[in-house]
């Protein structure tokens, strides 16, 4: 399933932009459950429960949360043959987290801990779609365990994945997408202020007019709060691009050439073409976690692609209504 939208959604700023301003989708089928982590801390899971017999899970991208759009229409387009399990890092689920340290594009203990409960339950098969930062935790999770992932686990879709930090933090510090860097530095800094009531000590806004890019918010605070030396080094620890390699269940990982957040270190042609287990797609089009489209379903391409490409895999596959 190629994607080749109209003319008029080819820009990569448009398809970035327009869904998340602009997208409605109904999140009333969400059932929400909170989880408390292996260090005392909790997660906020959404749930579609209608009894089937495999699971997606959904995990979201930088400074996101469960009921995004990209996230609400994943899960419109799973929950018809998938139980769905849409869950927030920490501080994403609209309330702090407990500790200092809430999330980072690397840490993978977290979807862990979501994916061990999933486990627990009663489901057959469990795939994983990941979007942005989401996916770079999904990638990482994946090449981590190896050998050693459940069995349960059938597969996993990942879009729009800054697999390659670095190079994707100083995209971002670039003029031309000042707007995003804004959006995310003024999310992150409501954020610090809020958790600044319960850690006063340890977070100093004092400064903060200075912070214009990634490397400038990781230095100053990722970095030191999640134990890195420094936003080299957690740019680097961090980055899934590594563990590729070592993916041995399919996934199938999307990015659009046009996606303003990611430069070529970003699509790891070589790595995929040495791991039978990954298939990397890349359209002309589609933005950053974008790839809309028109149809009577008001599905967007990457939510019919994700499906398309976990049914093939699934065991338990149901035929395609859409």
């Amino acid at each position: 399933m190629s994607y080749s939208p109209a003319w008029w959604l080819r820009n990569g700023h448009f398809q970035s932009i327009y869904p998340s301003l602009f997208r409605k989708l109904d999140d009333r089928s969400f059932v929400r459950e909170r989880i408390e982590t292996p260090d005392n801390d909790f997660l906020d899971l959404d749930w579609i429960c209608s009894g089937h017999k495999r699971l997606v899970v959904l995990t979201h991208g930088l400074e996101g949360h469960s009921r995004r759009p990209y996230m609400l229409g994943m899960a419109a387009a799973a929950m018809k043959s998938w139980d769905v399990l849409s869950w927030n890092f920490r501080s994403c689920g609209g309330e702090p987290n407990r500790h200092l340290a809430s999330y980072h594009s690397g840490a993978t203990h977290d979807l862990e801990t979501v994916i061990n409960y999933a486990i627990s339950k009663s489901y057959k098969e469990i795939a994983l779609v990941g979007f942005s930062i989401g996916g770079n935790k999904t990638l990482k999770y994946l090449g981590m365990l190896g050998e050693a992932l459940s069995s349960k686990i059938l597969g996993a879709v990942v879009f729009s994945v800054p697999c390659d930090l670095s190079s994707s933090s100083k995209q971002l510090a670039l003029r031309k997408n000042t707007l995003y860097m804004k959006n995310f530095l003024n999310s992150l800094k409501q954020k610090l202020k809020e958790k600044q009531n319960s850690y006063p000590n340890d977070i100093d806004l004092k400064s903060f007019s200075k912070i214009k890019n990634f490397y400038d918010f990781d230095s100053q605070f990722t970095a030191p709060m999640n134990g890195f030396e420094s936003a080299e080094e957690y740019w680097s620890k961090s980055s899934s691009k590594q563990y590729i390699e070592y993916i041995k269940v399919p996934t199938l990982m999307v990015s659009a050439k046009n996606d303003p957040f990611l430069t070529p270190e970003c699509f790891p042609y070589e790595l995929a073409g040495r791991n039978s287990m990954l298939t990397l797609e890349t359209p002309e089009f589609g933005g950053h976690v974008g790839f809309m489209s028109i149809n009577k379903h008001k599905r967007y391409w990457s939510e019919l692609r994700a499906m398309e490409y976990l049914e093939s895999l699934s065991l338990l596959s149901t035929p395609a209504s859409e």
